[in-house]
């Protein structure tokens, strides 16, 4: 795939992404926060998206929402406000179950549903999806096909690392289609350094790096491997007095809170470093088939 330039050919054109969920939804949670309990607790998504939204207008930005169903049920208005401003809404399912935890009919009825609330609540095609998590893996590729005939365009839900809760290290860095004509998965960014790949496309990692290297990474995607990068947060990244979650383990409080309080600025800098665009205009072109 040819990268997408500027008129000065100076600058890749990147994919910004925004992952629209709750504080309480990520799957670290959910064996301390349950589901049942969601419409009572405090929801901040809409305050922190409508955050974003200006925080991109100011800077010329346009990006891909994957928003959940659940959220677009409740705030139909901040959908809406997503598409006024000309960014693309995208599907993140219905309410953030791992793929990994449904059953083929369990995740055809949930990426069905999702896009048919989506459209509605947004007066808009959505084409793309990404899974709660990344939790597309090896044992999970059917649903890729799945995706396809629920008339999706694009997955973006595989990060080619070794994680713990995720990740498939072994596949294609870069867009490519899942069998002849199948669908097209766009993986989330990584640089290749001594031919291990390391993430370089947003979340945790971009809060526990420091930013030059964060940029240096993504610089060395568009020069060196001649690729737009893809970048992915949350609204609840850059909303450092959200409330504090008890009984949870060293490791997932050490994720989830940290640097949030710099979160905000470090995304300014990347907006004003690179260039973006939304996922549908970066990447909807030709791709291999995956080998």
């Amino acid at each position: 795939m040819q990268i997408t330039t500027d008129k000065n050919n100076k600058h890749a054109v990147n994919a910004m992404t925004v992952d629209v969920e709750d504080y309480f939804q990520v799957s670290a949670f959910e064996n301390v926060i349950d589901r049942s309990d969601w419409d009572r607790l405090p929801c901040r998504v809409e305050h922190n998206t409508r955050r974003i939204l200006d925080l991109f207008a100011e800077n010329g930005v346009h990006a891909t929402f994957f928003t959940l169903g659940w959220v677009a049920e409740r705030y139909p208005q901040l959908v809406r406000r997503i598409v006024e401003a000309g960014h693309e809404l995208a599907s993140h399912g219905l309410s953030h179950v791992r793929v990994t935890r449904q059953t083929q009919a369990e995740f055809r009825q949930d990426i069905l549903r999702a896009k048919a609330l989506l459209e509605d609540v947004g007066g808009c095609q959505v084409r793309g999806y990404r899974a709660a998590s990344y939790s597309i893996v090896t044992d999970t590729l059917w649903a890729h096909d799945l995706l396809q005939e629920a008339g999706y365009d694009y997955s973006s839900s595989i990060y080619p690392i070794h994680h713990d809760l995720y990740g498939i290290p072994g596949a294609p860095r870069f867009p490519y289609r899942h069998k002849d004509g199948g669908l097209l998965e766009i993986p989330v960014t990584t640089v290749s350094i001594l031919r291990h790949n390391f993430p370089c496309g947003g979340g945790g990692y971009f809060r526990l790096l420091p930013y030059r290297v964060s940029r240096w990474a993504m610089q060395r995607v568009n020069k060196t491997d001649a690729q737009p990068c893809v970048f992915y947060f949350h609204p609840w990244e850059i909303d450092p007095d959200q409330p504090r979650q008890p009984g949870i383990g060293w490791k997932t409080r050490f994720r989830h809170y940290l640097n949030l309080g710099h979160m905000q600025e470090r995304v300014a800098r990347l907006l004003s470093d690179f260039r973006w665009d939304r996922m549908d205009r970066v990447f909807l072109n030709t791709c291999r088939d995956a080998p």
